[in-house]
């Protein structure tokens, strides 16, 4: 069994393994955690809805229990082994391994590195461990695939006495670009660039299937403008917001949580089109002429197409680019944009090949690059890590 966690949802999927690929059984979501009325599915392996409820869903542990009294019924298949979807475990925990209360412990002190995911998955770990007594439970990191980075990338241009601290790029996204990198095999392209385009949007250049580089940094906040973060932006203006809310804030720990806020959940799209943090929200919005929806948009495309463009002197040149998440796999209008501005590349759409949801090749016949749309199989990736470590 896989188990997702999101800032407002639980994903779910149970795999059959043994002889040749595994087999997807079930999946299913419990997704608009906080809400009264949120939205509860499963399908079995041919797309049938086996539950579909809009429950209410005032907490996270509201929502788990749903998803723990369903897995228990004699209608799913007991599982084997659990595992779980991490974004960072920090600078002490790099590697994917069993989970252990005190590995748990030890992630939760890094929970200021991924702030809007690590206190969530942190308790569906222990509550998994105590809903399913006995069943072993493995955590996959999202910073596992980055680790082949060099110093000069992951060292941030800060003291010494802060890089100690463990301060320093990570990435995230990994099981979404190591899953692309696996379903390209056995021909994976030497020079490759990923973007992993949802909620949460980072792009990797990746060698030779190895990790070189990515957007994001310390956190899920840097990198490239996403649907209510940031992304990288000039420190300056972190301070700036930090003071203004100081004026008012009781205190430090008040104020940092509240610029906190600003920076993950009020900023991004939904900051500069003050619309929504959709794109299909803000493509219809610009279909009736709204401006600050298309700056939004304006704004989201020319950030990905500079971070493209410098991940190909990274690489010293491209032979695939790669659009995945819910953005990259349905915004065909955000597709043609993007690679508009990369044709010095000798980037090249076909209008008509662009013109899909889902996996295609995309680019023009003489295009110098080929451009593909692939969807991440993020939880097939957790369950080829489970099935190793329960092997070793």
């Amino acid at each position: 069994m896989v188990l997702n966690s999101g800032s407002s949802s639980i994903k779910f999927s149970v795999y059959r393994t043994g002889d040749g690929e595994p087999q997807k059984l079930h999946e299913g979501a419990v997704d608009g955690i906080g809400t009264d009325q949120g939205v509860f599915w499963i399908k079995d392996d041919k797309g049938k809805k086996l539950v579909d409820e809009s429950p209410a869903l005032p907490t996270l542990a509201a929502a788990f229990k749903l998803v723990a009294d369903a897995l228990h019924s004699k209608d799913f298949p007991a599982p084997s082994a659990i595992g779980h979807r991490m974004v960072s475990g920090g600078p002490t925990v790099q590697t994917n391994q069993r989970i252990t209360p005190a590995l748990i412990e030890e992630m939760e002190r890094y929970k200021a590195f991924a702030p809007l995911h690590t206190p969530i998955a942190i308790y569906i770990m222990r509550e998994a461990v105590r809903q399913f007594p006995g069943i072993p439970n493995f955590v996959c990191l999202d910073t596992y695939f980055h680790r082949h980075m060099s110093e000069v990338v992951t060292r941030m241009p800060i003291p010494e006495e802060y890089a100690a601290m463990g301060v320093r790029r990570y990435g995230a996204h990994g099981l979404s670009y190591e899953s692309i990198v696996y379903q390209l095999k056995p021909t994976v392209p030497q020079k490759l660039i990923v973007a992993h385009l949802g909620n949460g949007a980072s792009i990797a250049a990746i060698r030779d299937g190895r990790g070189l580089d990515t957007s994001m940094g310390l956190t899920p906040l840097g990198g490239i403008i996403s649907s209510t973060r940031t992304g990288d932006i000039d420190p300056g203006v972190l301070l700036f917001i930090l003071r203004k809310i100081a004026e008012t804030a009781k205190d430090a720990t008040e104020a940092a949580d509240l610029l906190e806020a600003v920076v993950s959940k009020k900023a991004g799209l939904l900051g500069v089109s003050e619309l929504s943090s959709d794109m299909r929200d803000l493509r219809d919005a610009i279909g009736h002429g709204n401006a600050k929806a298309r700056l939004a948009v304006e704004k989201f495309t020319w950030t990905i197409a500079k971070w493209i463009g410098g991940y190909v002197a990274e690489l010293g040149g491209l032979d695939m680019l790669v659009f995945t998440g819910g953005i990259g796999e349905n915004d065909i209008a955000s597709r043609a944009e993007i690679c508009a501005g990369l044709g010095t590349l000798g980037i090249r759409l076909d209008a008509a090949r662009n013109n899909v949801h889902g996996s295609a090749v995309i680019s023009a016949e003489h295009s110098a690059v080929i451009v593909r749309v692939i969807p991440p199989a993020e939880d097939l990736m957790i369950v080829n890590h489970v099935v190793r470590l329960l092997a070793e």
